[in-house]
């Protein structure tokens, strides 16, 4: 089959690697009917060293059960489901207290021998803890949004639950990213009265503002910190969601939280300590998030996807076969596209 493979920065290349097949008992195939590009793939891509082996590449995706394994008994051949960008077996016990990115037996797409999401096909360990079904045909209109349920909208909703978003509050999501968008979206939906989103591409944060954002700030550093306190009365913001990884958003992030409020940490972090001195002590500040369980979400938000409430696949900007990941690659790198669809 054909899949992506990159080499080192800004090496990513379409070939042909074997095909999935069935290795142990708890596995299924699923020939992948969508998949995308990820903002965290651009860091690979911009900061990978050269390597004559290369990685699979691909976290996020959703397709067509083919096989499964003699202890799988949830799915059949021919199950349209969705996969999280980890796998796990969910019952294990961080399982059960929702942390699936912990799963004692999981793991996470490309390394040790497992397959990526970016390709024809994906072999998945522990298929029924993994894999949810989808209750609609392969050629539904609603397969980008729902491929969102892999991991941008579940991880833009981790950031707000975990900023504790309730209605009323005010949160701040930083970055016009597809994850901050999907924050600003999730935002709305749990409730919260102001929204701001900091970013500068204005066709994405227009399409932040028919997601629900009520304010956009543009500026960034000490300017940003300025406007969104002048928006807040001085006081700061709630909660704060903080979708880019960086350390200038980050201390952007605890520059305008108020006493009392919350920083989530979302963006796959580029930075190796978060400056939480005196000031943030006795604010009473509180920095939590990490990676999103995107397996503990998704019978939440589905429901909204399939009516029709909520269009989270209006991220995806771009679409491309598979032969034509790296170009899809380039265009987010570049900025020309937001997020990139792959369709097989």
């Amino acid at each position: 089959m054909r899949a992506a493979v990159m080499y080192g920065a800004g090496d990513v290349r379409v070939e042909n690697v074997p095909d999935p097949r069935i290795q142990n008992s708890t596995d299924a195939v699923v020939r992948v009917v969508r998949s995308c590009v990820c903002g965290s793939d651009l860091w690979p891509y911009a900061q990978m060293e050269a390597s004559d082996q290369g990685r699979r590449m691909g976290h996020e995706f959703l397709g067509v059960v083919e096989d499964i394994g003699s202890a799988v008994a949830g799915l059949e051949r021919g199950d349209l489901v969705v996969a999280p960008f980890v796998w796990s077996d969910n019952i294990c016990d961080f399982c059960h207290e929702g942390l699936h990115t912990s799963c004692r037996n999981g793991g996470q797409w490309g390394p040790d021998g497992v397959d990526g999401g970016q390709g024809e096909a994906v072999r998945v360990p522990q298929a029924d803890g993994t894999l949810v079904k989808l209750p609609v045909a392969e050629d539904s209109a609603l397969l980008p949004s729902l491929l969102t349920l892999s991991d941008v909208y579940c991880t833009g909703h981790h950031g707000v639950v975990t900023s504790r978003v309730s209605p009323g509050k005010s949160v701040t999501v930083i970055g016009d990213g597809a994850v901050g968008l999907c924050a600003v979206m999730a935002a709305k939906r749990l409730g919260a009265e102001q929204i701001i989103l900091m970013g500068r591409h204005q066709d994405r944060t227009d399409l932040g503002r028919a997601f629900g954002a009520t304010d956009v700030v543009a500026e960034r550093g000490e300017e940003g910190v300025e406007r969104v306190r002048e928006l807040t009365g001085g006081d700061g913001i709630h909660a704060v969601v903080e979708a880019v990884g960086a350390e200038q958003t980050m201390d952007t992030a605890l520059g305008i939280v108020r006493h009392g409020g919350v920083v989530s940490r979302l963006g796959v972090a580029q930075y190796a300590s978060v400056p939480l001195g005196f000031d943030a002590m006795m604010g009473n500040i509180t920095v939590t998030g990490g990676a999103a369980p995107a397996r503990a979400y998704i019978e939440e938000l589905l429901p909204d996807i399939l009516d029709g409430t909520l269009e989270p696949g209006r991220v995806f900007t771009h679409t491309v076969g598979t032969d034509g990941i790296p170009d899809g690659y380039r265009a987010m790198a570049d900025r020309t596209a937001l997020k990139v669809l792959i369709q097989p």
